[in-house]
């Protein structure tokens, strides 16, 4: 069965991380602790109640569990991430539409197409700065011109 377990919001990795630590080490029945990342203050956990329970034991930040499983179909949108297609070259100028740079424009200085990661120069600040994002929190503003 499938447990919501209620965290402080921003904590909710760190309650996963002890609660797999504790699972492992306890011998828990705990298959699986899902964050999905746009459901703040909340954490599912795949296992047996009472095991869920014995390992939230003493484990800060957490607010509560619900005892009503949680049906597979109603998380299971969270669980299978959207690829986001995405062509970004050398130069490209793009606009960072999540995260803490949201609202930012920048120049792209690296794209890593195994991780999924663009390198980007800062464009509106008096020092570029690089920072390195998910592509999916970014958005194409124009194509840098290329040189034949």
């Amino acid at each position: 069965m499938i447990y919501t377990v209620k965290t402080v919001v921003g904590r909710e990795n760190i309650v996963a991380d002890y609660m797999a630590s504790k699972s492992k080490t306890g011998n828990l029945n705990i298959f699986s602790i899902v964050h999905p990342e746009e459901i703040r203050g909340y954490i599912f956990v795949e296992g047996e109640l009472e095991d869920i329970e014995k390992a939230l034991q003493m484990v800060p930040h957490i607010r509560g569990i619900i005892k009503k499983p949680v049906d597979i179909e109603q998380i299971r949108r969270f669980l299978q991430p959207e690829k986001v297609k995405i062509d970004l070259d050398f130069k490209d100028i793009i606009e960072v539409i999540g995260g803490p740079f949201k609202g930012e424009r920048g120049k792209v200085t690296r794209y890593d197409k195994t991780k999924r990661e663009v390198t980007i120069e800062l464009l509106d600040v008096a020092i570029p700065i690089p920072i390195t994002v998910s592509v999916e929190f970014v958005k194409l503003l124009e194509r840098a011109k290329r040189q034949r």
